[in-house]
């Protein structure tokens, strides 16, 4: 079984950046997509971004050109660069693993416990 640990999270003024990390334990990455949902409070969990093993991307429209998602498959880890970051970017970030490139949350098997990012204007 795999843990997934989320970090980096903060609070960062608007226009500012933050890279939250994706380390996975107990099981490998390996040959999985690692995906980053959202959910502030109020709202449904939403998706951000998503990364596969051969480095394929998606991103949410609300996200694209100001977020990146990369892996570092050496170290089991996965990272979202967001710079750029908006009020309206201010919720708890998961990261999660699934088998395809995927935006449905319900592919998603393992999430991690989340961490707050919070944007002040």
């Amino acid at each position: 079984q795999v843990q997934l640990v989320e970090s980096g999270g903060g609070l960062v003024q608007a226009g500012g950046s933050l890279r939250l990390s994706c380390a996975a334990s107990g099981r490998t990455l390996e040959g999985y997509v690692v995906g980053w949902f959202r959910q502030a409070p109020g709202k449904v969990r939403e998706f951000v971004a998503a990364i596969n093993w051969g480095g394929a991307t998606r991103y949410a429209d609300s996200v694209k050109g100001r977020f990146t998602v990369s892996r570092d498959n050496a170290k089991n880890t996965v990272y979202l660069q967001m710079n750029s970051l908006k009020p309206e970017d201010t919720a708890v970030y998961y990261c999660a693993r699934a088998r395809i490139l995927t935006t449905n949350s319900g592919s998603y098997e393992y999430w991690g416990q989340g961490t707050q990012v919070t944007v002040s204007s």
